[in-house]
């Protein structure tokens, strides 16, 4: 349950979210996705409604929960699949997001003998491989080892600095400190507090 939540934000920048769990990150981020639409108030992407003109933002990449895959497909065939849809990655863009991940794009392993780390990372990829102006990522460093982290932490920079908005849930203070332009702290629905750089 969310409640009188109130924020601007603008491309090129990233905000971090921390709070406990149950304090309404995730359902904040599935209703900025379109997938929850709230009792009250608006969600204004570029100038539009969610709900009302459009049902999900237009240039939206998320990372939400535990994602869904196609268990028997490899990974650069499960983002095949999906990248069918819209017809806008092309082959060497989703071959290069996952070797920026840490996957190997030849890997013909199918994804459910993936671990938790790899899964994360596929994601992660998923989410990242059409260059979305919106990119939503809940929890991205969960199952992550630190050179993995590290690598994840550089990519949500050189998307800011390309000119994405992200939105970026997280645990850990150190590494929202490191990446976030502005920290939201949640709390049984309520943004508390907002720290800004």
């Amino acid at each position: 349950m969310l409640d009188d939540i109130s924020a601007s934000m603008e491309c090129g920048k990233i905000y971090g979210f921390r709070g406990q769990n149950g304090s309404g990150k995730t359902m904040l981020m599935r209703c900025i996705c379109g997938l929850v639409i709230p009792d009250n108030g608006a969600i204004i992407v570029d100038g539009d409604e969610l709900g009302k003109r459009i049902s999900f933002p237009e240039s939206l990449g998320a990372l939400i929960e535990s994602p869904g895959f196609i268990e028997h497909y490899s990974a650069l065939d499960n983002m095949r699949a999906i990248a069918s849809i819209k017809g806008i990655a092309l082959e060497n863009e989703m071959r290069e997001i996952l070797q920026e991940v840490g996957l190997d794009p030849d890997e013909k392993k199918s994804v459910k003998k993936y671990s938790l780390g790899m899964r994360q990372k596929l994601g992660i990829a998923i989410a990242l491989m059409e260059n979305p102006e919106l990119i939503i990522l809940d929890e991205p460093f969960n199952a992550l080892d630190e050179k993995s982290v590290e690598k994840v932490k550089k990519i949500i920079k050189q998307r800011a600095e390309a000119g994405a908005l992200i939105i970026v849930s997280c645990h850990d203070r150190e590494i929202l400190d490191q990446i976030a332009d502005s920290i939201y702290y949640m709390e049984e629905g309520k943004i508390i507090r907002n720290e800004k750089k």
